[in-house]
């Protein structure tokens, strides 16, 4: 049984240093640390598309691109990846403002890889044929490049909730948190990643990508870091989407993004080392912490049973269990009750850390 109290509080207190502890230190040592705006930049820059199928979304994408008020020279460059629904005639009207090259289909990886390479300009903007950039979202995005300690820039994605059913409250909830450790984390020397539907690198930093790499808005990036580089978070630099509303939609990008966490650790394995990464700390905590989580959970679950009548403690956390699995059961029921959305999401995020690895292991080449 000492065993077990020893499974239980390890397990307890990692849940709880995940979700609290970290992004509350990270929140504090970033008010202690938080530096001066550098001089704004703006340079010229090359906007990069990969799209396969996106014929529809195209010409409203391209003219957004295209309207942002922006004083420096800009090209836009659409990769299509093996597309088959009428990519180059969508693109007619721009020929002579979009520069587009076909690919065989060959994958997101290639596609940008393709883009970087035919880039003009030293920075090169990534964005996706889907979301909407906000009308000061480029010159935002460009103008920290002015310190020349800043290797990448990542802006806000906000999403935008739909009325009705769904888990679009729980998502938005999760991601304005999300969002919160991120800014946090680039006030301290970083934040981890991007967010694939805007962001910014300087082209000298970019290497290209393995072909199956699952998120290139994190590997990318986090090699920018460990090049000696910042990457910061620019909130005004602002793109648009909306919340998945089922399940299955946000469930499907989550199990991709949580297997490309793990894939990540495999290909830059000098993440895990605190010499080589500068940003270590957060690493760990943030990104491998989330990993780890939905095996604490599951020891917590039984060792909050088989210790319950051992004293309150461990009969507060089974009930404490239970109650957050019985709201998750609700939210997928589709009850509209926050509680019960948010308490679905968080099941289903760390659900989908697991099927993620899963799907990874099941892959013979991932990457």
């Amino acid at each position: 049984m000492n065993t077990m109290r020893w499974l239980f509080w390890i397990s307890a207190v990692g849940i709880v240093y995940v979700y609290v502890g970290y992004p509350a230190f990270a929140a504090i040592l970033a008010r202690l640390v938080r530096s001066r705006q550098p001089a704004f930049a703006q340079p010229s820059v090359s906007i990069v598309i990969a799209a396969r199928n996106e014929a529809p979304r195209l010409p409203a994408r391209v003219g957004n691109l295209l309207a942002l008020p922006y004083p420096g020279e800009r090209e836009i460059i659409v990769v299509s990846d093996g597309s088959t629904d009428g990519t180059a005639e969508a693109l007619a009207p721009w020929r002579n403002r979009v520069r587009l090259i076909e690919l065989t289909a060959s994958g997101k990886a290639a596609a940008l890889n393709a883009g970087v390479a035919a880039a003009r300009h030293d920075i090169v903007v990534f964005a996706d044929a889907r979301q909407m950039f906000g009308p000061a979202a480029l010159a935002k995005l460009v103008a920290p490049f002015a310190d020349p300690k800043v290797g990448g820039v990542t802006g806000e994605l906000m999403l935008i909730e739909d009325d009705g059913h769904g888990i679009g409250e729980g998502v938005g909830l999760y991601w304005r948190y999300e969002k919160w450790i991120r800014r946090n984390e680039s006030a301290i020397h970083s934040t981890l990643g991007a967010t694939g539907a805007i962001y910014a690198l300087r082209r000298s930093l970019w290497k290209p990508l393995p072909p199956a790499t699952l998120i290139d808005d994190v590997l990318a990036p986090m090699r920018a870091v460990l090049a000696g580089s910042r990457v910061l978070f620019e909130p005004e630099a602002r793109a648009y989407d909306r919340v998945a509303t089922d399940a299955a939609t946000e469930w499907q990008r989550k199990v991709r993004t949580l297997a490309g966490n793990y894939q990540i650790v495999a290909q830059e394995p000098r993440l895990l080392v605190p010499g080589l990464n500068p940003v270590w700390w957060q690493y760990v905590s943030h990104k491998i912490g989330r990993l780890v989580v939905p095996y604490a959970l599951v020891v917590l679950l039984v060792t909050s049973a088989a210790l319950a009548g051992e004293g309150p403690i461990y009969a507060a956390s089974l009930a404490g269990l239970l109650v957050v699995a019985a709201l998750a059961v609700s939210g997928w029921l589709q009850i509209r009750a926050r509680a019960a959305r948010i308490a679905f999401t968080f099941v289903m995020l760390n659900s989908a850390a697991v099927a993620g690895l899963v799907a990874l292991a099941r892959r013979r080449r991932v990457w």
